[in-house]
């Protein structure tokens, strides 16, 4: 059976790695985009991996150009926006798909664990998967849901020992 820390992800400089260096951190990972409506999510993000991070809290941030070309430009565009706009200084990853045949290993993943709504394809930008640290998705919340909204749950992951 195949485990969030074996599944490959590519980096900005488009080399392979996996997510084995998160491994018994709690994960809250987002598929984002520069120009949404949701792009000031960005800032509560980057409060909560401010608040969290050396407690064991990883943002992992997926730009996904899917929903309405709404993450143009290339990393750099999205590093100089995010960094500027927002100060994030959470990992970021490169482009992926985040549904159809070409869905990066993760985000088919991640879905599988736990599906949608109405089904399990990802509905829009900001969709974001809680993994506690014994690397199970705990919860999935919509693209609406305010980062800040979930600080309990992540604080009780926190606290959760293996």
């Amino acid at each position: 059976m195949t485990t969030i820390y074996q599944l490959p992800v590519r980096k900005q400089d488009g080399s392979e790695q996996t997510l084995a260096d998160y491994q018994g951190r709690v994960l809250l990972i987002v598929n984002t985009a520069t120009g949404c409506g949701l792009t000031p999510q960005y800032q509560e993000l980057q409060e909560l991996y401010e608040r969290y991070h050396e407690a064991g809290l990883d943002i992992l941030d997926f730009p996904c150009n899917q929903f309405a070309q709404q993450a143009p430009g290339n990393a750099d565009d999205i590093n100089s926006f995010c960094s500027l706009t927002y100060g994030t200084s959470f990992p970021r990853f490169a482009k992926v798909k985040v549904n159809g045949p070409k869905a990066a290993p993760l985000f088919q993943w991640l879905k599988k664990e736990k599906g949608g709504l109405l089904s399990r394809d990802i509905k829009w930008n900001f969709t974001k998967f809680l993994v506690g640290r014994d690397g199970q998705v705990e919860q999935r919340f919509s693209p609406q849901t305010s980062p800040r909204t979930m600080e309990e749950t992540i604080q009780k992951l926190l606290n959760k020992k293996l």
